[in-house]
């Protein structure tokens, strides 16, 4: 069968311009092509085809007529026995891991973003011929597609199996560092672009193939078998490093990661700063979605449909578990004690307890209508709907505790339930049904109240009972003032910049509302204690001293408003600690 055929050259770089030539050897009559709508792991319709330009057609020397049908697909009649040749340009300039970048540092393109979809072809094997840059002899290529012929720096013939293959290896061309390692004798291959020159790629190395050989071993074992066990024979990490940013998407063998240069580990520093260790989880949760959502998956999620939203209420146990498992495999392969595990937990929940949305939705309903809320968030987003990730990883310790406490003699855990998800769904299409079955089979009970308690309702999940039972100490400590008052803020220009109010708070209460611009105090009775500018958040308490009421002077629309504000009793925020001659193992193992 012969193989579909994506020409692709940076064409402009300065002008941000991918050209593509795409030659179907086989087309329809009436030949249907379109671009998606959205890239799977991003829960978002984000109109890929508003970037493609001068899209035209020719079989042989004849120019073909193309109708656009809808905003991201097109028609072409066809001769049915003549190869059809379509070129177009792609405008990329989104400096993110979900769409396409071109300029004269750097390219990057996920397939979504740049390959048609040619319709009724998408199970014959695709290929994609990548072309050197003019001017860019030191450039050079990554990607987790298959090479068929190939140049030294990797520019050349890859091939895909089918459709959904080719879009899901993105590719990074540019002058990046690169390294190797082997993980349970899988090859794997990181890159990072921009990176500083005090890069400790060496670090970066080492501690990544930490984390794969932890999540490898958790999924097959610790047998020398386990690698060959695995999803995936090779794998590739790329890296962004830029001045401010953060994320990353999962592929089938390979993942799209942005951090900030400052994040990176430096060479001649052994210390595991905040920002290493936050980079380091990143990496662990997009490696964990090799198996978890890449392989088991949404029923839903079977066959991608590219042309609209495919809902799923699941998206708590794919990205919650993975949010969960991400910094417990961290401890687990020894990049972080059990102090600073327990700390990134405690954020995890002190988030999701200052979050007002988690009485709103459900976390199942959150995941459902992740298409409109958490991926379009503004203003009352955190009143409106709770994070599949953040609660979805507290439903997971739910889980994982519970079977803890409750078989301390056999040792069941969450680990025991997520391999059995794998050979039970054999690594492809599950549903919540699965995981409910799953868990009768390792404990002999139904779990279907639990789930209903803490996936479908709103009800407060059972943390410190279930913490104290594996020996850890809760302390309730003082938040700070934005948490005391229940907004959220930046402080920029000279003044505190309200971004968000949080439903019941004193913030509301008073009259804030987001976009409107702190800028002083009135501190006492009719100001007797004084008229303050504010520049900055901290200023407040240190203006109002003993005093729990003042009138905020905000502007709102250019106008000047004058709110009464009461300072409520100090809101608390949870720190966790383990006690002196625990006898659980957990986290660590």
């Amino acid at each position: 069968m012969t193989a579909l055929l994506y020409t692709v050259e940076a064409h402009d770089l300065h002008a941000h311009l991918f050209r593509v030539t795409l030659t179907i050897p086989e087309p329809a009559a009436q030949q249907t092509v379109s671009l998606p709508v959205w890239i799977p792991g991003s829960y978002l319709v984000r109109e890929f085809s508003k970037n493609l330009q001068h899209l035209s057609a020719r079989q042989g020397r004849r120019q073909v007529a193309v109708r656009q049908q809808d905003k991201c697909s097109w028609q072409i009649d066809c001769k049915t026995d003549e190869a059809l040749t379509l070129r177009y340009e792609v405008y990329a300039f989104d400096n993110s891991v979900r769409t396409a970048w071109l300029d004269a540092r750097r390219g990057f393109f996920n397939g979504t973003s740049l390959c048609l979809r040619v319709h009724g072809q998408e199970q014959r094997p695709h290929q994609l011929a990548l072309q050197p840059v003019k001017g860019r002899p030191d450039w050079q290529v990554a990607t987790g597609l298959t090479p068929v012929k190939t140049d030294k720096k990797g520019f050349g013939l890859y091939q895909a199996a089918d459709y959904d293959e080719l879009v899901d290896c993105p590719m990074e061309l540019g002058t990046f560092w690169s390294g190797r390692f082997k993980a349970c004798g899988i090859e794997h291959r990181f890159v990072v672009a921009g990176a500083l020159p005090s890069f400790d790629g060496e670090r970066l190395l080492a501690d990544t193939q930490k984390i794969c050989e932890a999540e490898i071993r958790f999924w097959h074992g610790q047998g020398a078998q386990a690698g060959r066990k695995a999803p995936h024979k090779n794998y590739l990490f790329m890296l962004n490093a830029v001045d401010d940013g953060y994320g990353g998407l999962e592929h089938r063998n390979s993942t799209a990661l942005i951090c900030s240069r400052r994040d990176l580990p430096r060479m001649g520093e052994k210390k595991t700063g905040e920002g290493y260790t936050t980079l380091l989880g990143l990496i662990s949760h997009e490696y964990f979605h090799t198996w978890n959502v890449k392989q088991l998956r949404p029923d839903v999620f079977a066959r991608y449909d590219y042309a609209r939203e495919n809902y799923t209420p699941l998206l708590w146990f794919f990205e919650g578990f993975t949010s969960y498992y991400d910094d417990l495999l961290l401890r687990r392969a020894g990049l972080i004690d059990d102090a600073i595990y327990l700390q990134l937990l405690g954020k995890t929940i002190n988030q999701v307890a200052q979050t007002p949305g988690r009485h709103v939705q459900t976390v199942a309903q959150a995941s459902f209508d992740a298409w409109v809320k958490y991926y379009r968030q503004d203003e009352n987003t955190p009143n409106a709907t709770v994070s599949y990730y953040t609660k979805g990883a507290l439903v997971a310790l739910c889980l994982d505790l519970s079977l803890r406490e409750e078989s301390k003699d056999q040792g069941h855990s969450l680990d025991e339930v997520m391999r059995g998800l794998w050979q039970r769904c054999k690594a492809g299409p599950m549903r919540e049904q699965d995981v409910l079955d799953e868990l009768q089979t390792v404990t002999g009970r139904s779990w279907h109240k639990e789930l209903q308690a803490w996936v479908h309702s709103t009800a407060e999940l059972p943390l410190a009972r279930l913490l104290e039972a594996q020996g850890i100490r809760i302390h309730a400590e003082p938040g700070n003032l934005a948490q005391h008052l229940g907004l959220r803020h930046q402080d920029a220009n000279g003044s505190v910049q309200v971004k968000a109010v949080l439903r019941g708070s004193a913030a509301e209460q008073a009259g804030f509302a987001a976009g409107d611009e702190w800028l002083g105090l009135e501190v006492g009775a009719r100001g007797q204690l004084g008229h303050w500018r504010v520049h900055k958040l901290d200023d407040v308490p240190v203006l109002l001293g003993k005093e729990r009421k003042a009138l905020a002077l905000v502007s709102r629309d250019k106008q000047l408003l004058r709110l009464p504000l009461t300072v409520p009793q100090q809101s608390t925020v949870w720190r966790l600690e383990t006690t002196s001659g625990r006898s659980s193992a957990w986290p660590a193992a």
